[in-house]
C-alpha cells in the first residue's frame, strides 16, 4: 500500500495543521505526514508517534574480541597514548582508531568516544 504513495508534506508538532494532533498526543507526537494515494486518489494524514520508551545500552552489546573504531583527535596526546597502551591501532583511511574492546572496557573516558553504527 505504501509503496504507491507519495508523501507531499512533512511537519514539526506546532506547526500550522497539527494543533489538534498535539492536543490529542502531546510530546508523543514526533511528526504528521501528508500522503497521497494517485491509484486511489485520497489524501491520508498520518502521524508518527511515541508509544514506549525504555533505557537503551548500545554497548551491552559489544564482546571482549570485538576491535571497536574510537575516534580521538590527533592534539589529545594522553588518550592516544592510552588507545596505543591498550593495543590500539590508528586508522589513516578513516582517521581512526580501532582497539579490542576488551582492552577499554570500563574506561568511560574512551567508551564514550566509541563510533557505534547504526542498525
Amino acid at each position: 500500500m505504501l509503496k504507491h504513495m507519495k508523501t507531499q508534506t512533512h511537519l514539526k508538532p506546532g506547526q500550522k495543521g497539527t494543533k489538534r494532533l498535539v492536543e490529542k498526543y502531546g510530546d508523543a507526537l514526533i511528526c504528521v505526514r501528508y500522503r497521497y494515494d494517485v491509484r486511489r486518489g485520497v489524501r491520508l494524514k498520518t502521524v508518527e508517534i511515541i508509544v514506549d520508551e525504555k533505557t537503551h545500552n548500545p554497548l551491552a552489546r559489544l564482546r571482549d574480541g570485538d576491535i571497536v573504531p574510537v575516534i580521538v583527535s590527533f592534539t589529545e596526546k594522553a588518550l592516544r597514548q592510552r588507545l596505543k597502551d591498550a593495543g590500539g591501532r590508528w586508522d589513516p583511511k578513516e582517521k581512526l582508531w580501532r582497539v579490542p574492546y576488551a582492552t577499554i572496557r570500563g574506561d568511560v573516558e574512551l567508551e564514550e568516544r566509541i563510533l557505534l553504527s547504526e542498525g
